[in-house]
């Protein structure tokens, strides 16, 4: 390669970096900025760090986090908040850019909607329905909090809870949660809400039947159906005398 084509690569290396420096929004900016960005068009360094690209630091320098989700950047209170909660006060840290971006270019590969739960205080993150409306359908109107006990809190859907994996609500077990699930304690149960049977009677009437171990029902009694009964098998659930 001569010297001379070397000067001119070069040069032209140098005026690009110039260029890019001094005029950075048309020379490597990824696209316009969110309305409320808009006067920041030409000052990308309001933003970004150089070599570093975005940085929280500069992003707090506008947005207090004490006053997101509560205040605009001006102080006017805001009047139509994006969450029904303002959070951003429960995070570990400031960290901005873990969520947010601008430029329309860089959007478009963001998850919408998608937030990592571990950014919250831990005394925060179990408390979903202090930011989450609850389902309004007949089922969740019987549960208060528990969330954690279906669901989690990468995907929502599905749930990772079946009851029918545990007991089939057919018949007559059509009734509402509380009636087995005392103070919406789902790790425990109870068949005494609605049957006549006490501990005492049910022991008698199984050790008549030969059943010495009987505390958890749903491990012989999966439905309604009285002929649907599991056990009498090995071990101790279910285990009936010998004659």
């Amino acid at each position: 390669m001569s010297r001379t084509l070397k000067i001119i690569l070069a040069v032209n290396l140098l005026v690009l970096a110039v260029l890019t420096f001094a005029y950075p929004h048309l020379m490597v900016g990824p696209g316009k900025l969110s309305p409320g960005h808009q006067p920041l068009e030409t000052d990308c360094f309001a933003c970004h760090a150089a070599f570093t690209g975005a940085a929280s630091s500069k992003c707090v320098s506008c947005h207090q986090p004490a006053d997101i989700g509560r205040r605009t950047t001006q102080g006017a209170p805001v009047l139509k908040p994006l969450t029904s909660t303002p959070f951003h006060q429960e995070l570990v840290s400031q960290d901005c850019v873990a969520c947010h971006s601008d430029h329309a270019g860089v959007k478009r590969y963001r998850l919408k909607g998608h937030f990592d739960h571990a950014l919250l205080k831990q005394e925060t993150n179990n408390q979903c329905q202090a930011c989450h409306k609850s389902p309004t359908d007949a089922l969740h109107q019987q549960i208060s909090g528990n969330c954690a006990q279906c669901h989690s809190q990468q995907k929502w859907t599905p749930a990772t809870f079946e009851h029918s994996k545990y007991f089939v609500l057919d018949r007559d077990h059509s009734t509402t949660c509380v009636s087995c699930h005392v103070r919406n304690d789902y790790s425990r149960y109870t068949c005494y809400g609605c049957h006549e049977h006490t501990p005492a009677n049910i022991r008698r009437e199984h050790i008549e039947e030969g059943i010495r171990q009987f505390d958890n029902c749903v491990e012989c009694h999966r439905s309604a159906d009285e002929d649907d009964i599991r056990g009498g098998g090995k071990g101790d659930r279910g285990e009936r005398e010998d004659d």
